[in-house]
Formats: structure tokens, sequence, C-alpha cells
């Protein structure tokens, strides 16, 4: 699995690194047909200005083949961020995994029922 952590606005140290790789190995656990995940971890200063205070946002793009799973957290501290969007993403991922495991089990095409109801319909040919 390849993961990138990038920071904007905000420099990466190694904690912030750490906590996240540390969270996603609980994502890579339930699925492991991830092809790479990006982590965006960002400071948003516009309500600083007002007194307000400023918001730690951490998101991901995770990707498997054939889709892209998006996920965001906004929190005042980053580290609750980095959690809340670890959790958010694993259960995407346990959804994701569930239906590929409901598609397999169904199968693929009509059911019997459509083949006897296209037999009855049929006239001779003359």
């Amino acid at each position: 699995m390849n993961v990138s952590i990038s920071g904007h606005h905000i420099s990466v140290t190694e904690a912030m690194d750490m906590a996240v790789r540390e969270k996603l190995e609980k994502v890579e656990r339930h699925f492991d047909q991830i092809q790479s995940i990006k982590v965006i971890l960002s400071l948003d200063n516009s309500g600083a200005s007002d007194g307000g205070k400023k918001s730690h946002k951490a998101e991901a793009i995770l990707r498997v083949s054939g889709q892209e799973m998006f996920v965001q957290a906004c929190e005042d501290d980053m580290y609750k961020a980095i959690n809340e969007m670890a959790d958010k993403l694993d259960r995407q991922v346990r959804k994701y995994k569930t239906r590929q495991e409901r598609k397999k089990t169904q199968g693929a095409g009509r059911d019997e029922r459509y083949e006897d109801f296209m037999v009855d319909d049929v006239a001779p040919a003359v």
C-alpha cells in the first residue's frame, strides 16, 4: 500500500506522520486490496482572525481497483481530526468490502424465473 502524507499551511511532524500511518493500519487490516492512500493535513485560519478557533482538517483519498473513496474530518485538534478521518475511511472500506462480497454470492446474470418467462412467450416459427 502506497501512503503519501502532505501538509497544507502546516508542516507535517514526525508524530503526525506516525499517527496517520498507525491509524491507516486498521484500514489495511480490513481490506488488503488498497492501491494507494493520499492524506492531506491542513490548517484553516479563516476563523482565527476574528477570535474563532483554528480548524484542523484531515482529508484522505483511497484508491482501490475501479473506485476512489474520499473522506474529510474537521476538528479543533489535528490528532482528533486524524482519528475521525481514519474511522470514516474504515467505515467506507468495510461497506465497500461488504458490497463486493454480496456481488460474489449473488452471481451475475438472470435467474431462472426470467428464463421460464421467456420460454413461455416464444411462439413457434412458421
